[in-house]
């Protein structure tokens, strides 16, 4: 079961229908199929072997694209890094993911060149550059596709249970966390999301979020997995955005709740221009009621919301459930389970908060190369999400509250450790806490609160910099430093990130 073979399928019998989309390029199965092959027969040309992992570095381009499936054809596991890491991160991905390959661009050859000699797994003629032709010590991938052939590899066998991707939680400069999916979770993506969103053949589906993130899978394997048309977009604008699905009548797409804002706020958000949109599916963080109640009253009958976990726990709420549970996240799709646990791993009864737990076709096999941690996450089989909710008499999911310190910033996971493991090494800094406060673009953004080991040793403002040129990746940049002489605690003297969140939204309002 290889899911690269989808291609090959629609390429013989969806050959004219329109593939892909990125900007000026079109391409239809045949030549997306074609494409993909000869990237993957170059790969095989390098060495690439099953099982071996090659990774990216690119942002949204049909180069990222195709690889992804050339990889799959190959029985390689792509591993796509985000294109706002830092230099430290990148090389602690890398090695962590035993990558042997690196597909990436000029705009990155600084950082990688600096961290060259300590990625030891790739050797030198295999970094390849997507959009140069002379840069020392990097690979033409243009020449190399041009060199190989377009037809299908032939002999490689792929098992359902064999890997296809390592997607990272996030960028880190502690213990990553490389969560795997294999072929038959991607294809499970793939036919369940489709049957959930009511998507055919003929659907056109359009991706402005990062690739590199699991939740463009969300769209994509359906999409993929119909032969219907996939647009990709270099990134999010509201205006362009709307301008693309009244072009080209855009029926599905997924967004990030400060995307859906931005739209609802966008000059050009009109009934008429987006008359073609089947699905308005929002994801990554909570959409407030208000603004779920403006989109169902402007485009009524689309809106879809998804809770899930890339580990592989998700809930939908359909687009026909909305007017009778508008604040629910939905249920879990068909071959799936759900338990609500209390402290002690026993059953709370309907109505009463507890642990989300859940298990069913797109369970990860568990974190790269991290027994201990797959362990913490996966007991007897239930993934535990560290999420509180609650199910109705109708078995209905309400979230009470997210991962005890996760912020969603623009769709990504920021984890508050990584970063106050990063502050408490400031000489002047006795005690942090890192939470994510509300930002009108971004959803959320972390804040750092700080006490210090004497008071005015540092200022805020220094303290920002400070942080921000240490970080692994932008979106972990802080927003703020606020200095507090103590932190509020519960009886065991636990931090209390809630209260002090709710205290900043008292004082500075929503709008920052």
């Amino acid at each position: 079961m290889n899911i690269g073979s989808l291609f090959a399928r629609h390429a013989q019998y969806r050959p004219n229908h329109p593939a892909f989309v990125f900007e000026d390029q079109r391409l239809t199965w045949r030549e997306l199929n074609n494409s993909i092959n000869r990237l993957a027969n170059a790969m095989l040309d390098l060495g690439i072997q099953k099982g071996d992992k090659v990774a990216t570095i690119l942002p949204n381009s049909l180069e990222l694209f195709e690889t992804l499936w050339a990889v799959a054809k190959t029985g390689g596991v792509v591993v796509p890094l985000s294109a706002l890491l830092l230099e430290q991160a990148m090389k602690s991905l890398l090695q962590d993911s035993d990558s042997v390959l690196l597909i990436t661009n000029t705009n990155f050859v600084k950082n990688i060149n600096a961290i060259k000699s300590e990625l030891t797994a790739i050797a030198e003629d295999r970094y390849l550059l997507t959009d140069s032709s002379d840069t020392p010590g990097y690979q033409d991938y243009h020449a190399l596709k041009a060199a190989a052939s377009d037809q299908d590899p032939q002999g490689i066998v792929i098992n359902r249970d064999d890997p296809f991707n390592i997607m990272y939680s996030s960028g880190t400069t502690g213990l990553p966390k490389g969560i795997v999916h294999t072929h038959y979770i991607r294809g499970m993506y793939g036919n369940m999301f489709a049957a959930g969103y009511r998507m055919t053949p003929e659907s056109i589906t359009m991706h402005a979020g990062a690739l590199v993130f699991n939740g463009a899978f969300l769209d994509l394997m359906p999409a993929v997995f119909l032969g219907a048309t996939y647009i990709l977009l270099p990134q999010f604008d509201p205006v362009s955005y709307i301008e693309a699905i009244e072009r080209e009548k855009v029926t599905h797409v997924v967004l990030v709740p400060s995307q859906i804002i931005a739209l609802l706020n966008a000059p050009n958000f009109s009934d008429d221009a987006l008359k073609s949109l089947e699905m308005v599916l929002s994801v990554g963080a909570p959409l407030h009621r208000e603004h779920k109640d403006e989109l169902n009253k402007r485009l009524p009958g689309r809106f879809y919301e998804l809770y899930g976990l890339t580990e592989g726990f998700v809930t939908v709420l359909d687009k026909n459930d909305y007017e009778a549970k508008p604040d629910s996240v939905g249920v879990p799709p068909p071959y799936y389970e759900m338990k609500i646990l209390n402290e002690n791993g026993k059953e709370v009864p309907v109505g009463q908060v507890g642990e989300i737990c859940g298990r069913g076709p797109l369970l990860m096999p568990g974190y790269y190369k991290r027994p201990d941690l797959t362990a913490e996450a996966i007991k007897d089989g239930w993934l535990h999400s560290g999420d509180m909710g609650y199910v109705d008499e109708d078995g209905f999911l309400y979230l009470v509250d997210r991962k005890k310190d996760m912020i969603i910033s623009g769709g990504v996971n920021v984890y508050p450790r990584d970063i106050e493991e990063i502050i408490v090494t400031h000489p002047a800094v006795q005690e942090v806490a890192v939470f994510g406060i509300p930002h009108e673009k971004w959803g959320e953004t972390p804040l750092a609160a700080v006490i210090l080991q004497k008071l005015d040793s540092v200022t805020p403002q220094e303290l920002k910099d400070w942080i921000n040129q240490r970080v692994s990746a932008k979106f972990q940049r802080v927003y703020d430093v606020v200095v507090m002489q103590d932190f509020p605690r519960n009886v065991a003297g636990k931090t209390l990130k809630r209260v002090m969140r709710e205290e900043h939204w008292k004082e500075k309002g929503t709008k920052l």
